[in-house]
């Protein structure tokens, strides 16, 4: 009977596929009555215990229940990339870690030893690249079953699928506790950060709180010389002119202290803000970006602090800052964004702006090398009354490949032009991200002179218990 139809999507037709051959195979192989109820009991009991001990308990104890053969379960030891006893059916656990008896040896093939029959465990190949074990291949083990003097008509085939099914059962298992370890190291790690990275942090904060307030005091100390020497001037003597020169370089101390404690605090309130919104326990525990919306005035919150960090370091690279694409950047529309998590976007944006701007001319074929950015409300665009505001960078240059253009935001893709650039190909796919957990989506087009990298988030209108400066 045919399984395809005009009805039946390809998927359905894939699992049917595979259905229809394993129904034929159990026919080919034509297991008796006891050995079809040892495979049933094994999956049942391998699914409703959860130990790995408990696991290789079953193993080996199920045939010599079912069928009345002894077992023993061999692993691929990790650590020295030889085999060590799990579990048999004549001592159980009490053999886990000793060395297997002479003569068994790591084989992709089943063979006979004695009076023994010995099958290779295999794995799940999809689970190969994250499997804890070392191995020979795609061995994970052996299933030593005895004696084999007592086998009878398609046993060793029996035992050979027998040992297939508890290799991707034992897969399985070993990769669920892996992640278990996973995760509970993730979060030990969380509180790591948490103790050790995230309040330390905070510690900057009084220091910086201090150092304002001696650059005050200071600043008090220089106005009171001021008045001292000004009182003095009109003498003209040589204490007074000492005097002055102190002054002078005191005041350019304090303003060159000033300075840097601006830089710094700057850069603390940026990292703190970075840190708190990329190292939150909810991002762990949930296993995603978990997203602490606010409202906020996004041009003066979310913008400008990100600008302010690359103005230089663009102009520096010869690159014009130009506001005015994309509507009236003046008026600030008020979102409900994570902050933290937004104000890296922008970062990464314009970061790759001061990375891959580069001189083109314009129409009146003057060389110009500039970043634009600005914003614009698209109406309806995630449906019937649902407005989206569209936010644009843009910057010039050669435009990108258009076989690459449907790559550029995957993890890791770096353009053929981007490859002498430093960069890991990560940034345009945190920037989807980002967006897409709030809702929006990021793109890219080609304009005139170069390239806009956008990203459009949900807007709700005026009167929904929001209020927007339009």
């Amino acid at each position: 009977m045919s399984i395809y139809c005009p009805q039946t999507p390809p998927e359905l037709v894939s699992v049917l596929t595979r259905i229809r051959k394993k129904r034929k195979d159990y026919e080919k192989y034509g297991f008796s009555h006891i050995q079809g109820r040892t495979l049933r009991a094994f999956f049942d009991l391998a699914q409703e215990y959860e130990t790995l001990e408990n696991f290789y308990r079953v193993a080996v104890f199920v045939p010599k229940e079912f069928m009345g053969f002894d077992s023993c379960l061999y692993l691929i030891d990790g650590s020295a990339n030889g085999l060590f006893m799990a579990c048999d059916s004549l001592n159980g656990l009490s053999v886990c870690g000793m060395k297997p008896p002479r003569g068994i040896r790591i084989s992709d093939e089943a063979y006979e030893l004695n009076d023994s029959f010995i099958t290779p465990i295999k794995g799940n190949r999809r689970l190969f690249s994250a499997n804890p074990l070392s191995r020979a291949k795609d061995v994970i083990g052996l299933f030593e079953v005895f004696p084999l003097s007592r086998f009878e008509d398609k046993d060793k085939l029996f035992f050979e699928k027998y040992a297939n099914r508890i290799g991707y059962n034992l897969h399985y298992k070993l990769i669920s506790l892996q992640n278990e370890e996973h995760i509970k190291f993730i979060n030990t790690l969380v509180a790591d950060i948490d103790h050790n990275v995230i309040v330390p942090n905070m510690k900057y904060k009084v220091f910086l709180n201090d150092l304002k307030k001696k650059i005050r005091g200071l600043r008090g100390l220089i106005r009171a010389l001021d008045e001292y020497v000004t009182g003095r001037l009109p003498e003209r003597d040589m204490e007074s002119n000492r005097l002055l020169n102190i002054q002078k370089s005191l005041d350019g101390l304090v303003g060159e202290i000033a300075s840097s404690y601006e830089d710094i605090d700057k850069h603390f309130r940026n990292t703190s803000l970075f840190l708190e919104s990329l190292l939150r326990r909810d991002h762990f525990e949930k296993g995603h970006l978990v997203l602490r919306k606010k409202n906020c005035r996004f041009k003066r919150e979310v913008i400008e602090p990100q600008l302010e960090r690359y103005r230089q370091r663009l102009e520096r690279q010869g690159i014009r800052i130009d506001n005015l694409m994309g509507g009236i950047p003046d008026e600030d529309i008020p979102l409900a964004v994570d902050v933290g998590l937004i104000s890296q976007v922008y970062a990464n944006l314009f970061s790759n702006a001061e990375k891959y701007c580069q001189e083109v001319p314009n129409e009146f074929g003057q060389p110009v090398k500039f970043m634009a950015y600005g914003r614009e409300i698209l109406p309806d665009f995630f449906g019937e009354g649902k407005p989206g505001i569209k936010f644009n960078v843009f910057t010039t240059g050669p435009h990108i490949p258009q076989e690459e253009v449907a790559h550029i935001f995957d993890e890791g893709y770096r353009c053929t032009s981007a490859q002498k650039s430093p960069g890991s190909g990560h940034g345009l796919h945190f920037v989807k991200k980002v967006v897409e957990v709030h809702g929006g989506v990021a793109g890219y087009e080609t304009t005139h002179l170069g390239n806009n990298f956008f990203f459009i988030l949900p807007l709700q209108e005026p009167g929904d218990g929001q209020t927007h400066a339009w």
